[in-house]
């Protein structure tokens, strides 16, 4: 049981890491993307603008924390 959990807990350090934001919005970005695909619209830009956004949000978020604010 031991190995399990911290399989488990591998694996959730892993994809949400130190900004569960990031993990969330990939995610539903993932899911909009292949909903949008499978209705037959054009959705390969979707995820890439979704990934650098967030990034960019959460690198703003990570230096503000640096400056003390």
């Amino acid at each position: 049981m031991r190995w399990i959990v911290g399989f488990g807990r591998f694996w959730y350090d892993f994809i949400v890491g130190d900004d569960w934001m990031v993990a969330v919005v990939v995610a539903i970005a993932v899911g909009v993307t292949y909903a949008l695909a499978h209705a037959d619209v054009t959705a390969w830009w979707l995820l890439p603008v979704a990934v650098f956004a967030v990034l960019a949000v959460s690198v703003a978020r990570a230096a503000a924390k640096v400056r003390g604010r």
